[in-house]
């Protein structure tokens, strides 16, 4: 699966509220970023990606992806001319990464950092 567009983190208190439902018991919400319609979520179990489908986005696909199923990933810092950061995820059940980027505003190594406790824990 593949993600594409600029990501923005969102406030993480108002996205534990909002996605509620979706978490385990126990589960906290880690860092969230918002990606148009599509909110990727970290929590401290797992990454959740929030595709919103469809013209109005009522239809929602929730991916669930264990942190032990990331094989590895990488991380793309910004540049002098391209402005926004890359962030790829490599699922071991499959060969295409999960792509999304990140807009300036984001410090991708915090990203890479909430991703390597988790996968490396």
């Amino acid at each position: 699966m593949a993600l594409f567009g600029n990501a923005h983190s969102i406030d993480p208190a108002k996205a534990q509220q909002e996605y509620a439902r979706l978490f385990g018991r126990g589960e906290q919400l880690r860092a969230a970023f918002l990606l148009i319609r599509d909110t990727l979520l970290f929590t401290d179990r797992r990454l959740i990606l929030v595709d919103k489908q469809g013209i109005t986005g009522k239809k929602v696909e929730y991916h669930s992806i264990p942190y032990k199923s990331i094989s590895h990933f990488s991380v793309e810092t910004a540049g002098h001319f391209d402005l926004d950061a890359e962030l790829k995820i490599y699922i071991s059940s499959s060969s295409t990464p999960m792509k999304t980027t990140f807009t300036k505003g984001v410090d991708i190594y915090e990203v890479q950092a909430i991703l390597t406790e988790f996968v490396t824990g």
